[in-house]
């Protein structure tokens, strides 16, 4: 073969590399990949739940079914019956902090048991002064968890969830204006803080039957962590 006639072919193999980043490349750059690290207790564990999924595993399916160019991790480090204060001493380990620095999205759900345990392990009959001392500590630790998770990912968002009221179905009006004055404390606490998003939860189950979405008297069954997942999509923009 002449060097005439292979000039073309030469040419032609070196086209194809050129070709291939063309196409392909850009499509493999825009395969992004974020990390969501959810932090709290038996409810961000998903206790409850059939699937052993909870909310958190729902959202990952959910999210990554809407995405086709960025896929999303989601980590669950949620402890059953963890406090706030729990919580504080859990995102400082050294292993905890070095995951922490990685997310681009941190999900918390804390409180729950700062309410009920504080009260004296359930919320009947309810004890005042216990509930607002709890409260108040609770609050400062959310600041410090606040804290913590907006330094180690500056850039990151957080989701935190508010509370709800583990007996919509019964006469609990004592309980909802508990439940309701935390939420307001939460909600303030997060407007405290840069790129804090508060997912309200108690509107959720009003009105709902117990046998129907829960699993026991506090966590959820399958149908209530849908419903917890549908919201946090419904107000979060992943």
């Amino acid at each position: 073969m002449t060097v005439r006639k292979m000039v073309p072919i030469v040419a032609l193999f070196a086209l194809i590399p050129l070709v291939y980043f063309y196409f392909f490349a850009d499509e493999t750059q825009s395969q992004s990949k974020k990390r969501v690290i959810a932090l709290g207790d038996s409810l961000t564990y998903g206790y409850g739940d059939k699937k052993e999924s909870g909310y958190i595993g729902r959202l990952e399916e959910r999210v990554n079914e809407k995405h086709t160019k960025i896929s999303y991790t989601f980590q669950n480090l949620g402890v059953p019956g963890q406090q706030s204060d729990e919580l504080l001493r859990q995102i400082v380990k050294p292993e905890v902090a070095e995951d922490l620095s990685e997310a681009d999205v941190y999900i918390i759900n804390i409180g729950t048991n700062d309410l009920i345990k504080n009260n004296g392990g359930d919320l009947f009959p309810l004890h005042h002064e216990k509930i607002m001392e709890a409260k108040k500590d609770y609050l400062d630790h959310l600041d410090k968890i606040l804290n913590i998770t907006g330094t180690a990912g500056e850039e990151a968002d957080i989701i935190v969830l508010g509370l709800y009221n583990p007996y919509p179905d019964k006469d609990s009006d004592k309980i909802e204006a508990y439940v309701d004055d935390w939420n307001e404390s939460i909600m303030k606490e997060a407007e405290k803080h840069e790129n804090v998003k508060v997912v309200s939860t108690n509107p959720l189950f009003k009105g709902k039957s117990k046998e129907d979405y829960f699993h026991d008297s506090l966590h959820p069954n399958s149908r209530g962590y849908d419903l917890i997942a549908d919201k946090i999509l419904k107000t979060y923009d992943f």
